[in-house]
């Protein structure tokens, strides 16, 4: 398999997508597969405005064309719908060739955090885009219950993983003279992320925020007393972590939240929403508090034993990840271009993995 693997969200942004598609090419040799990458490093490009650390690429279907006979893929994957995604997609269709997609980011609720654009009208933009695709991975049940009740199709299985040799319970305190108990919150400071809501909590102890973004010196104005640590990676990252009490996740909009199984297998408990995500890594574990006053949630998280948190956290792997990923794949891509299967009923799911 010579697998194009097309993704806007690339280096060197730090999140959840990049993460994910980065561990998927690392993986790709293992399982036979050669990754051939399309990133935004491949096109000149320009700073989203209000997020300069997202680049838009400028690139067309003409331009993804002209490299097509030098990369002859046999699997296409497409990562993301921004302006990469659609060239590729583009691309496919006008060449015949099947494509999967995956969708990892509420660009629906992130844009209406942004701009007066309706929810409904975003989502019938996305649902038309996965459309096309011969299957979209999503991350998550509840993911998946929500995108069919949305009208899409197709939907297949793929989980995340954790690297536990790096994110583990470490002796020492990457955090010294910070009045206990510990609360850390690691991501992207957006407006959607929600922090706000962590960062205005009444708690003991010390408030620690890993991440940058363009919504940090807002956040620093609405909580002083709060650490701001910018952003960490490696064993910097990995060290706050272990150092931590309990970990912060107050989004409302992730599709699933890898940083929360960093902090689990790093024996930290979890406090989140009851939302996709927080309920399908923390629901029924004991591993973590969800409960829709985060106060109350936090303040739960610390009563958890730091070894079922590790225990838990062991049950992801990246190894799984991939295998799931590259079957679906090649499920996906054995039924061939949605054009010639247009007969195969509109809410029909493909086989998952076993």
């Amino acid at each position: 398999m010579r697998l194009l693997l097309a993704t806007d969200a690339w280096h060197p942004q730090v999140n959840g997508v990049v993460r994910s598609i980065e561990r998927m090419a690392e993986a790709a040799v293992g399982l036979g597969v050669e990754p051939l990458m399309l990133t935004p490093a491949d096109f000149a490009s320009l700073p989203m405005p209000g997020y300069s650390e997202i680049r838009l690429s400028l690139v067309t279907r003409h331009r993804v064309l002209s490299r097509w006979k030098a990369l002859a893929p046999t699997h296409v994957h497409i990562a993301t719908e921004g302006p990469i995604g659609h060239a590729v997609r583009a691309a496919c269709l006008s060449l015949g060739h099947a494509f999967t997609t995956s969708y990892h980011t509420r660009f629906p609720e992130y844009l209406a955090a942004r701009a007066p654009v309706p929810e409904a009208w975003s989502y019938a933009w996305l649902r038309r885009f996965h459309a096309a695709a011969s299957g979209t991975m999503v991350s998550t049940p509840s993911l998946e219950r929500e995108l069919t009740g949305r009208g899409f199709t197709r939907l297949m299985r793929w989980t995340r993983g954790v690297d536990t040799e790096l994110f583990r319970p470490r002796d020492g305190d990457a955090l010294p003279g910070l009045p206990r108990p510990i609360f850390l919150s690691v991501g992207r400071l957006a407006v959607e992320k929600n922090l706000a809501a962590f960062l205005s909590l009444d708690l003991p102890g010390s408030k620690v925020v890993v991440g940058d973004g363009p919504d940090r010196a807002r956040l620093q104005a609405l909580a002083p007393e709060a650490h701001f640590l910018g952003a960490l990676t490696g064993e910097a990252l990995a060290k706050v972590y272990a150092s931590a009490d309990a970990f912060i996740f107050p989004s409302l909009t992730d599709t699933f939240g890898i940083v929360l199984l960093e902090a689990l297998a790093s024996g930290v408990p979890v406090a989140a929403f009851p939302v996709t995500g927080p309920l399908d890594v923390i629901g029924g574990t004991r591993a973590g508090a969800l409960d829709s006053d985060l106060r109350a949630a936090a303040l739960a998280a610390l009563a958890i034993p730091r070894d079922r948190c590790r225990a838990e956290a062991l049950r992801y792997t990246w190894a799984e990840s991939a295998r799931q990923f590259y079957d679906n794949i090649a499920q996906a891509h054995a039924l061939g271009p949605m054009h010639r299967t247009a007969r195969r009923p509109s809410g029909a799911a493909l086989p998952r993995p076993s």
